[in-house]
């Protein structure tokens, strides 16, 4: 994936038969990329040796990390009804009328 920022109407593209992979490695733990994986944070580029498919199958349930560590997100409302652990995806979406709406994913 490159710049297609550059492809016009009637520009010549060529299909390189690969199905869309970004780098994967340890050097992307903490840095700011891009949706390209492209580094945005000024570090200099990151060195990748594995690439994985965009698209992938997930990982089925039994093969997965237990959620056991408790994730406090200081709302007392929100952590005594509705538990969240480290790692667990939930979507909290508060009512328009009170001023504390958080449409939030969170995801740890």
């Amino acid at each position: 994936m490159g710049d297609g920022l550059l492809i016009q109407e009637g520009s010549c593209v060529k299909a390189t038969g690969r199905i869309a992979q970004i780098p994967v490695s340890e050097a992307y733990l903490g840095r700011v990329v891009n949706v390209l994986a492209k580094p945005i944070d000024g570090r200099g580029e990151i060195s990748a040796s594995e690439f994985r498919l965009i698209e992938s199958a997930a990982p089925g349930i039994i093969s997965r990390c237990s959620v056991y560590e408790p994730l406090q997100i200081r709302l007392i409302a929100i952590d005594s009804m509705i538990p969240i652990g480290r790692g667990q995806r939930k979507l909290i979406i508060g009512d328009r009328e009170t001023d504390m709406t958080i449409s939030t994913i969170i995801s740890s």
